[in-house]
């Protein structure tokens, strides 16, 4: 049977993953170079030792209530092709190896917002794993 490896996060205290062989790093909240006229959800440019990722603030563009708190994010780095986008977190998980038989579609009671930048999820023994396709995102972020 096969599986696949996620790097969990959380966000709004929901469990969410991206395919591990998409994450480059992850690094607690760094200087951000706000880009003006940016929608809310592009919280700016980080220089990763010279490389450009944009911040992205998935509480944002999942469209989900904000904290005043915004000190003590972690950014998940994730790169797709020679795009870098960081994922910004409340909190990192554990990563999960998991088999292709927990596997589900994304159901659609979930909110629109959410399931248009994810591929499907994982039943877990006390949660559920939101899949998210980072492709998407940067689809999204190109239009």
């Amino acid at each position: 049977m096969s599986s696949n490896q996620f790097s969990t996060f959380w966000v709004d205290e929901r469990l969410y993953g991206v395919n591990i062989q998409m994450v480059q790093e992850i690094t607690k909240s760094m200087n951000v170079t706000v880009v003006p006229l940016a929608p809310t959800y592009i919280k700016g440019l980080i220089n990763l030792r010279g490389q450009i990722a944009t911040a992205v603030g998935l509480k944002e563009l999942f469209e989900l209530p904000a904290n005043q708190n915004e000190s003590g994010k972690i950014n998940v780095v994730c790169k797709c092709e020679s795009y870098l986008l960081a994922l910004v977190v409340d909190e990192v998980g554990d990563v999960l190896e998991l088999e292709d038989n927990q596997y589900e579609y994304t159901p659609e009671t979930v909110a629109p917002q959410v399931s248009r930048f994810m591929t499907g999820v994982y039943k877990l023994p006390n949660n559920i794993l939101s899949v998210i396709d980072i492709q998407k995102i940067i689809d999204f972020l190109n239009v």
